[in-house]
């Protein structure tokens, strides 16, 4: 059976905009400006890892966009953005806090989705993707400090979303 088959629409919304989200929220868990412009490019980079590094995960490739096609890349990203804004917008996700207690919620969603609808491999998979876009965007960018000087590399906030992602999805994952 297909990703296609075995997911709604909805399913594969959810599917394809949590690691978008796992970097939005890391990104703004300890928000600070040029950091942050840093930590959403590593967001986007590490997601779109996803093709590579799980090229036999059908539900990972059945959520990015085919690289081969630069004009169908090009429409569904577009049009994964454009559903992932409306529901940003219907859910009235308008500051870091919304954007870490939905993730949170979907991160729970997403884990009964994997355990019922996907084999045990493809779910692991998905939650060490998942997670590694948490670890690179919060591991991109250092915190605090002053002209690149000073600062933490992993923020208190970014290491406390990471544990509470790590719980929901229940995964072993530690952020070294």
């Amino acid at each position: 059976m297909s990703f296609q088959d075995r997911f709604n629409e909805q399913e594969q919304l959810l599917l394809a905009s949590t690691p978008t989200l796992i970097g939005s929220a890391m990104a703004f868990a300890e928000s600070s400006g040029l950091a942050t412009v840093k930590e959403m490019m590593e967001s986007a980079k590490s997601y779109m890892a996803g093709l590579k590094a799980y090229p036999n995960n059908e539900i990972i490739q059945g959520i990015l966009p085919n690289l081969e096609d630069r004009k169908e890349a090009m429409a569904q990203a577009k049009e994964f953005r454009d559903k992932t804004l409306a529901r940003l917008k219907e859910r009235e996700v308008d500051s870091p806090e919304k954007i870490r207690s939905l993730l949170l919620e979907d991160s729970q969603t997403i884990n009964t989705l994997l355990k019922e609808k996907a084999s045990p491999e493809e779910a692991a998979e998905y939650k060490a993707w998942a997670m590694s876009v948490a670890e690179n965007v919060a591991k991109a960018a250092k915190e605090g400090g002053f002209l690149g000087f000073g600062g933490e590399r992993v923020s208190e906030g970014e290491k406390a979303l990471f544990a509470d992602l790590g719980r929901v999805l229940e995964t072993e994952t530690q952020l070294g």
